[in-house]
């Protein structure tokens, strides 16, 4: 593998950081905005700041037409759902938990990618999907015998599934533009569906005062784990190898358990932890498998 610069190396654990503390930083920001306002402004002032990194770059922003459907499905599914689902998952359960439950994407990612793509189960994907069940026994055994389940956990893990599902569109339809604008405009479609439900369900928003926790963590989310970390994520995979740029995703979850108990006063039982570690492990097991031979 050809020397990569340091510096870029040191973007790979800014992102886990950016991407890890949104988790605190969305749940502070529900204590005031409505989640489907939160979703719609948030995605869409990321899509716009995309479209604008674009256009100073050069980059086309242009779609075939016949791809239309397969960006738009793909966009509903690993932003849209996605991202709503969560901001509601986070109202009824800890976000510590939801975060933990949300990174088994890999895991259902890889047992999808089975039926659909016919990629075979090797030795590392079978490690990380063993890793993965024991990572989801060890965080709902415990709920399950004290009754404590809540809908927002079915709603992480749904949200979960989506983005895998979203994952698997992706890769078995591709669309044929610059990863930069399919970004771009999956945001923009998201922030669309997050707006129609905001009109249905809350309305037109009414500006108002946010209190200064709320204004800071809102102006994290949209700025710094949405403008800023996108941008820095295209710059990131273009110039590392792919392996490198996605094992830093790996701290997200980590990060986010962390930021909870730090800003949200929560305090995850040993049985998040060890669920923690092996969702971790699992995703690791996944990513460093190769790619199979088509």
């Amino acid at each position: 593998m050809p020397s990569v610069p340091a510096r870029s190396l040191l973007l790979v654990p800014l992102l886990g950081l950016l991407w890890g503390f949104n988790w605190p930083a969305v749940r502070i920001s529900l204590t005031e905005i409505a989640p489907w306002t939160l979703r719609a402004g948030g995605m869409t002032f990321a899509g716009l700041a995309l479209v604008a990194v674009a256009l100073a770059r050069g980059v086309s922003l242009k779609v075939l037409a016949a791809h239309w459907p397969r960006l738009i499905v793909a966009g509903i599914l690993s932003i849209a759902a996605f991202n709503i689902l969560l901001a509601f998952a986070q109202l009824m359960a800890p976000t510590s938990r939801a975060a933990i439950l949300t990174f088994t994407m890999p895991v259902w990612a890889t047992l999808m990618a089975w039926p659909v793509l016919g990629e075979r189960f090797d030795r590392p994907r079978l490690i990380g999907l063993g890793l993965g069940v024991a990572g989801l026994l060890c965080l709902g055994l415990p709920l399950i015998r004290a009754g404590q389940l809540s809908p927002g956990l079915a709603l992480a893990l749904l949200a979960s599934l989506s983005w895998a599902l979203g994952t698997i569109v992706t890769k078995r339809w591709p669309v044929a533009a610059p990863t930069l604008a399919i970004a771009a405009w999956q945001l923009l479609i998201g922030g669309a569906a997050a707006g129609v439900g905001m009109l249905i369900f809350e309305g037109v928003p009414v500006p108002k005062a946010l209190s200064p926790p709320v204004a800071a963590a809102l102006a994290f989310h949209i700025l710094g784990a949405q403008a800023l970390a996108y941008f820095l994520w295209f710059t990131v995979i273009a110039r590392l190898p792919a392996g490198i740029a996605s094992l830093g995703t790996l701290m997200v979850p980590a990060v986010g358990a962390l930021g909870s108990v730090l800003l949200l006063g929560e305090r995850p039982a040993a049985s998040d932890w060890l669920g923690l570690v092996l969702v971790v492990a699992a995703s690791g097991a996944i990513l460093v498998s190769p790619k199979p031979t088509r």
